[in-house]
Parts: structure tokens; sequence; C-alpha cells
């Protein structure tokens, strides 16, 4: 596999990550409705981690 497309493979995994963590940080402050997560401080906890790890990995990604 080309290095050029691992790291766009890696980017778009980071993207995800930073979009799910901001979707499971926003239910657990109350603001997204829906799910069980809704309100509960410990996901808004994980979503800021999972988003830390995605930017990380996007950060990896793009060094040269």
């Amino acid at each position: 596999m080309e290095e050029n497309s691992l790291k766009n493979i890696m980017k778009v995994i980071a993207v995800l990550l930073i979009g799910a963590g901001a979707v499971w940080i926003l239910q657990g402050v109350n603001i997204l409705p829906g799910t069980f997560m809704r309100g509960d401080p410990q996901w808004a906890i994980n979503g800021a981690i999972t988003a830390l790890v995605g930017a990380g990995l996007f950060w990896f990604a793009n060094r040269k």
C-alpha cells in the first residue's frame, strides 16, 4: 500500500473519531438528545478522549 493512501485512510479515521467524540460530548452534557448517553457526564469525558485521540491521529498523519 502506498504511503499517501495510508495517510489518507488515517485522516478519514481521525475525522470519524473527532466527529464521534463531538457527538458523545454533546450527548453527555445533555445538548444532543436521543440516546441512553444523554445527560451522563462520563460520555462527555469519553467523547473528549476520543476526539483527542482523533486529533492526535490526524496530526500524526499530516507529519512529513
